[in-house]
């Protein structure tokens, strides 16, 4: 049987990682796929010549339209990137009935519903494990190998670099400014971090995790987004005196009123596993009523890592290129008719346990007129310390756990703590989770 043509668009880190992954272990992929997959066509603007070492028979192109036109070529691979033109060529791909493996989350966050329409009309399929945690096969769990679960929540470290700084201001006591400079750097974050660090590239990814997990339209608009550049040493350290350790996570989790959908700085158990991951390492912890909770742990970006998942989208394909379209995996986990447009949230809406931290006045009466703002809006406090204050400083901070409390109530009482004389500034909060199995 001959081989599959695929054709590549971009050669660049993971492209790159993509057809060294192919060639390098084409003869097991085969053996797995039930026969020989081969990239003939590719598409890129620049790249390293030292890629096409040791690959025979690959046209290379600048215009990528040529590879989605080209009749030899069965599968697609995504991997410029960003909306456009990475929208405009993977329809093109799927009106041609070729079928697309992507690791674009940006793309499948915001265009996905669009695109899976066109690709079961068309009766192909539309891959992209790569697109949420690099070479963790999360996708895969989700929406075949925890398919008898009801899904309960799930939480994860979904971005390396976020993850890489907070892990550096809590070992190393180090600003938050300090350590965005060395991840970018060593690489891990862009010269323009802000998808990063402002929890974007979170949010995308979250957005098809809370998808597939209970069979809801992705919403990436409706996402709550809050990053990191706010945390300080300080909160890393009075975090850690309370027993928790600060993680910047995505959370969706099912209630009775709607779905969570959102993405922000979290205190965790220092105990839990999640909470010991660190470094540029990606972590997903799901909650499925049947299984208990269940965590996947691996690199979340990366050449190699990444292209892993990215093959292991086309040998699934290939796999199923002789079957009845009605019959495969559906894109998002539930066949498309039984997708349910639940309500997504808002984030004043969600029920959270707080840590706060204020500037106040190092005198007496301040502690209880505050516990008595917070017992009038009905929020139970859980444990408070109050620091020593600075030579020659007249206010000290004063940080405190509360128990479970809607958002929009703590805001109504944050708003009229921040009205006393004897607070500075504005109260810093954190949500804090349990994520108890």
């Amino acid at each position: 049987m001959n081989p599959v043509k695929v054709g590549l668009l971009g050669l660049g880190t993971v492209g790159g990682g993509t057809l060294k992954v192919l060639t390098r272990n084409a003869d097991e992929i085969a053996r797995r796929a039930g026969r020989g997959i081969r990239i003939s066509h590719a598409a890129a603007k620049a790249f390293d010549p030292e890629l096409l070492r040791g690959v025979d028979d690959i046209e290379v192109t600048e215009d990528a339209f040529d590879v989605v036109n080209n009749p030899e070529v069965e599968i697609v691979i995504e991997l410029i990137g960003g909306y456009s033109p990475a929208r405009e060529l993977v329809l093109k791909a799927i009106e041609n009935g070729k079928h697309v493996v992507t690791a674009n989350k940006a793309l499948i966050a915001l265009h996905g519903n669009e695109i899976f329409a066109a690709a079961q009309e068309k009766g192909v399929t539309v891959a992209f494990e790569a697109a949420v945690a690099g070479g963790i096969p999360i996708i895969k769990a989700v929406r075949e190998g925890l398919s008898a679960n009801r899904i309960e929540w799930i939480a994860g470290i979904i971005n390396g670099t976020g993850n890489f700084i907070l892990t550096e201001m809590r070992d190393k006591g180090r600003d938050f400014a300090d350590v965005l400079k060395e991840a970018q750097a060593l690489g891990y974050a862009e010269v323009d971090p802000t998808f990063d660090v402002e929890g974007i590239d979170a949010a995308h990814k979250l957005t098809i995790l809370a998808s597939i997990a209970f069979g809801i339209p992705l919403q990436f608009d409706k996402t709550y987004t809050e990053g990191i550049t706010k945390i300080e040493p300080q909160d890393v350290e009075y975090a850690a005196q309370f027993g928790y350790r600060i993680k910047h996570l995505g959370i969706t989790r099912r209630t009775d009123r709607g779905i969570e959908l959102r993405v922000h700085p979290t205190m965790i158990p220092h105990r839990r596993l999640i909470a010991n991951v660190d470094g540029v390492m990606n972590a997903v912890l799901i909650k499925g009523d049947a299984v208990g909770p269940t965590l996947y742990y691996g690199a979340g970006a990366g050449s190699e890592p990444t292209a892993s998942a990215v093959v292991a989208d086309v040998v699934d394909v290939v796999r199923a290129l002789t079957s009845d379209p009605e019959n495969r995996v559906p894109h998002l986990a539930f066949q498309p008719g039984e997708l349910v447009d639940l309500p997504i949230l808002p984030i004043d809406e969600v029920e959270t346990a707080f840590y706060l931290r204020m500037q106040v006045e190092d005198k007496p009466g301040v502690v209880a007129r505050i516990a008595g703002i917070l017992a009038d809006s009905g929020i139970s406090i859980e444990a408070i310390q109050q620091k020593e204050p600075a030579e020659g400083e007249t206010t000290v901070p004063l940080v405190m756990l509360t128990q479970k409390v809607l958002g929009q109530q703590l805001d109504q009482a944050i708003a009229a703590i921040e009205q006393l004389e004897s607070v500075s500034g504005q109260v810093m909060l954190i949500r804090v989770e349990r994520l108890d199995g």
